[in-house]
């Protein structure tokens, strides 16, 4: 009898996408120049070493697993968001279920004052960055004090032959309410738009991938700007309902993670990577198992208390196909 184990062949043909914001990844380690003096031994929440390796090998779990199902494969290019410095991306890579990988990563400090930054992490062998840039827009407190947020990070290069530039995203937060902090997301996307446009002047057939932690839905006049103006298709428009999203506030669900692309994704080509599909990737491992926030994402904190778990919000992906 022979045995077929063609099914445990990677499906080499198609490649996962992913973008995961793994909530507040820091050292334990004091930085006198921002904000994170909640996380060290010391603090109110304890932000011991055995928690943070215990976050690392629970993030890399998740990272790892990412479009599994349909690649039979780790994702190939990861965006993540609230990355402290380059050692905790470094420590995430080297971690128990990421070691085994070749991944690299892209990662510029920026002058947010709580100290998170976004990444970008990709599998050296599928991907060569060509070149790199980050994008820095601020805003004035009421005092006429600077107000830093996240850079917008951008990566070009070749994905398995194919030029294809990637844009990661944190944009400001709704912390004291959606309308007093829309004009500040309306800002970023503006900033956004004119990285593309850019782009698309200097190629006019640009392959753009834009990923990020939105802090809007795709419905919020920023997305649906950002849409109209640079003609980009969101997938993820379909994939919020009442009972799914990527983070979830006083029990209603948002789709606050997101990933765009440029329409030339659909167009049919030789040795061209086409779009198949995009999703959320919530299993049951990351979802609170009880209580009245069952389903919702299975937190590391839920404010001083911790938890134990991956990240307040779930990840999400794109399939891309190479015909």
């Amino acid at each position: 009898m022979v045995l077929n184990f063609n099914f445990l062949k990677p499906k080499t043909n198609k490649q996962t996408v992913a973008f995961y914001n793994i909530e507040n990844l820091f050292d334990i380690y004091k930085d006198n120049l921002t904000r994170d003096r909640d996380f060290n031994p010391t603090s109110e929440k304890r932000w011991t070493i055995k928690r943070y390796n215990n976050k690392l090998r629970k993030i890399g779990y998740a990272i790892s697993n990412i479009g599994r199902k349909e690649t039979n494969s780790h994702p190939a290019i990861i965006g993540l968001a609230e990355v402290e410095n380059e050692a905790v991306i470094q420590d995430l890579i080297k971690s128990k279920h990421l070691k085994e990988y070749p991944y690299q990563f892209v990662h510029y400090n920026s002058k947010d004052e709580r100290g998170i930054d976004v990444a970008f992490i990709y599998d050296s062998k599928k991907f060569t960055v060509t070149s790199s840039d980050v994008f820095t827009y601020n805003f004035t407190n009421d005092d006429g004090s600077p107000d830093y947020t996240r850079d917008i990070l951008l990566v070009s290069g070749m994905f398995l032959g194919e030029t294809i530039h990637f844009l990661v995203n944190h944009w400001p937060s709704r912390r004291t309410g959606n309308n007093e902090t829309e004009h500040k997301r309306l800002t970023a996307s503006k900033h956004l738009q004119s990285i593309i446009a850019t782009l698309k002047d200097n190629l006019p057939d640009a392959k753009v991938i834009v990923m990020g932690d939105f802090n809007d839905d795709p419905a919020s006049k920023s997305i649906e700007q950002l849409v109209d103006n640079q003609g980009l298709y969101n997938p993820m428009e379909t994939l919020l309902s009442i009972d799914r999203g990527t983070t979830s506030h006083n029990f209603e669900w948002n789709l606050f993670d997101q990933i765009l692309i440029t329409p030339n994704f659909f167009k049919s080509r030789s040795k061209s990577f086409r779009y198949v599909k995009a999703d959320i990737y919530d299993p049951d491992f990351l979802k609170q198992s009880d209580g009245k926030y069952k389903g919702t994402p299975y937190r590391t904190y839920v404010g001083k208390r911790y938890k134990g778990g991956y990240s307040d919000h779930f990840p999400v992906y794109l399939i891309l196909k190479k015909k």
